[in-house]
């Protein structure tokens, strides 16, 4: 039987849906960097979530190594070049969390335009003020996607029902508009969002597109939902555009740096002030992170690999 090596936590049925397709599952959650790199080279498949860097360092060892599967939708931890060079295979499994993204997406950005955050901490200390938590309507108000695959659609469909319009905009498709969105211009994005929601994954491109500059093109000011990836926009340039109002509000369940506990000393300094803003909403990303994706990326993965040559 062929054998592939796992190397984050999955769901307990991905060795037995494996084993229906004939591969046999090394199931090692626990293993080192150093650890992979020693043993690499006896598998013919690799299935990942996101604790290590698949670089050339680890993809020179894996001489067996025929494909690799994401449990999830980024591909930044893999160096999808060198992958390529080599032959390998990718594939991952955004159709397994994309509804668990859908919702959390609209979730979080109910939320803060209800200050729901605020309400329920106030309440908590024994406050009620009811003027303070006057709430701001979805409805109505234009919701610019940026990026509009798995995740972006996800979101575009739960917002059926609330009034808004919704525009997409995605570089590298064309003729996308359906029943969800509508595909628009940046040019139309920048003129009319009120909302802006961010579906792009990490690449030179979109690491820290979000700039002052950018912001600043924005004919409203808006506010912004982020379940994609924290290098899409530094801590600094949100503090700065929270500060200047660019920004009314923001959403984020990714940030620059997830390593909390240990932040430079000037991201520190940045978020210190977000986490004192109450016109922020913090999830650990867990955007796509549900009891039902958890085993649904397993299925769908799994499916993926079944139809590899």
């Amino acid at each position: 039987m062929k054998t592939c090596l796992i190397i984050d936590l999955m769901h307990e049925s991905i060795t037995p849906l494996l084993k229906e397709i004939s591969w046999e599952a090394d199931y090692r959650p626990d293993i080192t960097r150093a650890e992979i790199i020693n043993i690499i080279s006896r598998y013919e498949g690799l299935i990942v979530r996101s604790k290590t860097s698949i670089d050339r360092e680890i993809i020179d060892r894996a001489e067996k190594l025929r494909w690799i599967g994401r449990a999830g939708a980024g591909l930044d931890q893999l160096d999808v070049e060198a992958l390529e060079q080599r032959g390998i295979q990718v594939v991952n499994a955004p159709e397994g969390n994309r509804d668990a993204l859908g919702e959390h997406a609209l979730a979080i950005l109910l939320t803060l335009l209800n200050k729901v955050h605020i309400a329920d901490r106030d309440i908590r200390r024994g406050i009620w003020d009811r003027e303070a938590m006057r709430g701001t309507e979805l409805m109505g108000k234009a919701v610019g996607i940026i990026g509009y695959g798995h995740m972006g659609q996800a979101f575009a469909r739960r917002l059926q029902g609330f009034g808004v319009d919704v525009l997409a905009y995605d570089k590298y498709k064309k003729d996308y508009g359906n029943e969800f969105a509508r595909e628009a211009s940046m040019k139309e994005v920048f003129e009319k969002t009120d909302i802006l929601s961010l579906h792009v994954p990490l690449t030179e491109e979109t690491h820290f597109m979000l700039s002052e500059a950018y912001l600043a093109k924005f004919k409203k000011n808006i506010y912004l939902l982020n379940t994609a990836r924290g290098k899409n926009i530094s801590l600094q340039t949100l503090v700065k555009a929270l500060e200047q109002r660019k920004l009314k509000g923001a959403a984020l369940d990714v940030l620059e740096n997830e390593k909390i506990s240990q932040l430079s000393e000037e991201q520190q300094k940045y978020f210190d002030q977000l986490i004192q803003s109450d016109k922020v909403v913090f999830t650990p990303h867990v955007g796509g992170w549900t009891f039902e994706s958890y085993e649904k990326i397993n299925r769908t993965l799994v499916t993926k690999i079944k139809n590899l040559n």
